[in-house]
This record gives C-alpha cells, structure tokens and sequence, in this order.
C-alpha cells in the first residue's frame, strides 16, 4: 500500500531534500514509524508519544486529521498525507505600528 506524504522544508533535511516520499501503514501511526525506517529523526519530530505534536498539522487528503482519529486514522493505498508546520503570528510584545504608517517607514519621513 503505497501513500505519498508532503514533507516541508523544515523537515526535508531527514529526506535528503525530497519534497514528497512514499511509506506503508494502516494508520498514521504505522505510517510515521515506517517513514523513520528510512528517514531517521523525522518520527520525533512529527510524533510526540501517542499523539501528533501540538504544533505539527497533517492532513490526509485535505482533511485536518485532528478532526478525524488523530495519529489512528486509517489509510488506503493512494492516500496523500501532507505534514505542515503550524504557523503562529506575532509576538505578544510587538508594539503596534501607528496609524498610517506603513512597514519600513517612520512617521514624518517621506
């Protein structure tokens, strides 16, 4: 059974550059540990004990697997899972730019 997975760049260093690899598995959790077979280091990065890491998102299909079973969704041969990054905004302590200034200007500056 073969399943395509998306690797993002910041984990493409475990899959020697490759953008997309294939693995085996019934579930994401067997699919996760076959991938650490032949891309070591990726499992941890992915998997934190039994549950995906909080800020690790993977979708089969398009579908948030967060919404489905979580590491025990079930998968079919030619399913695509895609691994992506959470991406949070800001920082808590940014002050906020003044109004009507744009990004890189100062007020009075022309």
């Amino acid at each position: 059974m073969a399943i395509e997975v998306r690797i993002p760049t910041i984990l493409r260093q475990y899959t020697d550059g490759q953008k997309a690899v294939e693995g085996t598995g019934n579930t994401l959790a067997e699919l996760f540990a076959d991938l650490e077979t032949r891309h070591t280091g990726i499992h941890a990065r992915i998997v934190d004990g039994e549950q995906l890491r909080r800020f690790v998102n993977v979708y089969l299909n398009d579908e948030d697997v967060r919404f489905l079973d979580g590491i025990n969704t079930k998968l079919s041969d030619g399913d695509n899972v895609t691994i992506l990054p959470a991406v949070a905004g800001g920082s808590a302590a940014a002050k906020p730019r003044p109004a009507g200034v744009a990004a890189g200007r100062r007020a009075g500056t022309a």
